[in-house]
């Protein structure tokens, strides 16, 4: 287990690619896609895909031409590798700072590269509810300083949304709140 930590911290390619899997868990993704996005070599992407299989960390399924990967989550790690690499996005800062704070709030999605696992610099999140937009401001500035990231917002009525889920469809998302 020690070496798989040492690994883990020293492997920058390897963080990348635990970042794009753990962050949404849902994500898909083959080599070459990977090391373009990336931008890191397809040898390096290749190896560590390897080694993360190896591990278990990783699944990996053939679909025609193409290996596609994805976080295993029934590796007994998965639980607290999914925190860690949350925290390590500001993730939990956003939802504990905003999300929990605005009112009548009914669901939060994050959507786009995010959603994707890609650490833009930019959380796109769509909030459903009737929500205080100068309150919402105010956390937004304050959380993004700390986590520094950009926090863009896109507020919806429930009416709204309805209109708007089908278009959210085509763009990468997953829910990250919802009110019981």
């Amino acid at each position: 287990m020690n070496d798989f930590f040492a690994g883990l911290i020293t492997s920058k390619t390897r963080i990348n690619l635990l970042v794009r899997f753990f962050f949404n868990p849902g994500t898909k993704a083959y080599l070459r896609e990977l090391s373009k996005d990336l931008d890191i070599s397809t040898n390096a992407v290749r190896e560590e895909l390897n080694q993360l299989t190896k591990t278990r960390l990783l699944t990996s399924e053939k679909e025609g031409r193409n290996v596609y990967y994805t976080a295993n989550r029934e590796h007994p790690l998965f639980p607290e590798l999914k925190s860690m690499v949350s925290k390590v996005m500001g993730l939990d800062q956003v939802i504990e700072s905003i999300i929990t704070r605005l009112g009548d709030l009914e669901k939060a999605y994050i959507i786009d590269d995010y959603a994707e696992g890609k650490d833009t610099g930019i959380i796109d999140l769509v909030l459903v509810g009737s929500i205080d937009q100068y309150h919402l401001n105010d956390l937004s500035r304050k959380t993004e300083r700390y986590i520094k990231r950009k926090i863009r917002s896109l507020v919806l009525t429930r009416e709204e949304f309805a209109a708007f889920e089908p278009k959210l469809e085509n763009h990468p998302n997953f829910l990250i709140w919802e009110r019981e």
